[in-house]
């Protein structure tokens, strides 16, 4: 594999790969094609999706993950304590990183897969597939409703709080929707709107190609150690100097003045988390209606008009979520329990199971992996019942105390004013 790797960059540094794309005006090259049947965006589309080589996948897993969600973690210090607080985030950093190594090594066993939900089909049937699907929908849209909310959190911090807070909501949903009609929209150009309009040119794009089998697990591992450094470093540092007053989100804890100065520098950042997460949402629901049609990679009304409903759709329900459950924590922790605990407990040890189920009966070693990763899918479960639970019934409860005014509130969600 690493021959492989090698191999590539000695061709390509000779120019023999070309690292442009394969436009009849840009500089461009052949590539071998590797399990073309399988993909779902072909290399041939009017459209181009597949241009994200490991660095690249590394940056978007570390936005991805080192998102919303981190705001909350001194919050957690609050109910563990340095020391299990610590542990926690080691454990289940170390836990995340193996699993997504599952879903890679599943991907590459079985490369017809384009999402958890297309694994899901494999070795649960139909009825998985739409269940995970439904799931993963739900989880993404809920993490671009924590990017809208984390956003109207910050504006209300900037301007003191000066204009109702549902308009504030209003306004980042609309940013982040454009945002994504922008995305889709410069990958239907033959060529950048402010490159030369005639005549070759070169792009100036360097990538090493996704099809490396190995690609994606290098794209994990550089993130997770990131992760994993910057949630102890932000949380423990936080939670030492503040106690049990860390604010929510914990970017209001040192104060008005730097809590203006953190949104202010945050604010771009939890604008492009709600736009990846509302991207990754409104794809899935793109692909599974278009399909294997020829709108799907093509420019045609229906391919715009679909995009278009399903980013307004998705994000008009982030919108409404939002407004339902307006405090940040809460949000966080709804994702987890409903969301996270069956895609990333219970579905790794069931898709780890079935490429290993003969080491059921295989040597000791075997055997005790074997369930090991059967122990997953109850653990999963627990979380899932339990934290929905207890998640469900303090969303209850902040409503009966007033803590939560109600939906469409204009009320300062940054205790800025």
């Amino acid at each position: 594999m690493t021959g492989s790797l090698h191999s590539y960059l000695a061709d390509e540094k000779n120019g023999a790969i070309s690292t442009s794309p394969a436009e009849a005006d840009i500089f461009a090259g052949e590539v071998e094609d590797i399990d073309e049947e399988h993909e779902v965006f072909k290399k041939n589309g009017e459209v181009s999706f597949r241009t994200v080589g490991w660095p690249r996948a590394s940056v978007i897993f570390l936005k991805v993950i080192f998102a919303t969600g981190v705001l909350s973690i001194p919050t957690a210090m609050v109910s563990l304590g340095a020391v299990g607080g610590s542990l926690n985030v080691i454990a289940w950093s170390a836990f995340n990183t193996y699993v997504a190594i599952i879903f890679g090594d599943f991907r590459n066993r079985h490369a017809r897969c384009h999402s958890v939900a297309d694994m899901a089909e494999i070795v649960g049937g139909y009825w998985a597939k739409e269940l995970v699907g439904a799931i993963f929908i739900i989880c993404y849209v809920l993490c671009a409703g924590s990017g809208i909310l984390g956003v109207t959190v910050g504006l209300n911090a900037l301007s003191h709080h000066a204009a109702c807070t549902v308009w504030w909501t209003v306004l980042a949903t609309g940013v982040i929707i454009v945002l994504m009609v922008v995305v889709i929209g410069v990958t239907t150009r033959d060529r950048p709107a402010a490159a030369p309009q005639t005549g070759p040119y070169e792009l100036g794009y360097f990538a090493v190609p996704s099809g490396i089998p190995f690609a994606a697990g290098v794209a994990v591992y550089a993130c997770m150690s990131l992760v994993t450094a910057a949630y102890l470093a932000f949380s423990l540092v936080v939670y030492k100097w503040c106690g049990k007053w860390v604010a929510s989100p914990s970017l209001g804890s040192a104060g008005q003045t730097v809590k203006m100065v953190a949104f202010g520098v945050g604010l771009v950042g939890l604008i492009v988390s709600g736009c990846l997460y509302l991207h990754v949402s409104s794809k899935y629901l793109f692909v599974r209606i278009l399909g294997k049609t020829r709108h799907l990679q093509e420019n045609t009304w229906i391919h715009w008009g679909t995009w278009l409903s399903c980013t307004i759709g998705l994000g008009a329900i982030a919108f409404i979520l939002v407004e339902a459950i307006p405090i940040f924590n809460y949000l966080i922790a709804i994702i987890g329990s409903v969301c996270l605990a069956p895609i990333s407990i219970i579905l790794p040890g069931w898709l780890w199971l079935y490429d290993h189920w003969s080491w059921l009966k295989g040597n000791a070693k075997q055997q005790l992996a074997f369930w090991f990763h059967a122990f997953f899918l109850p653990l999963g479960a627990f979380f899932t019942v339990a934290g929905t639970y207890g998640v469900i019934k303090m969303i209850i409860d902040a409503y009966a105390s007033g803590l939560i005014g109600g939906i469409f509130q204009c009320a300062d969600n940054s205790n800025s004013s």
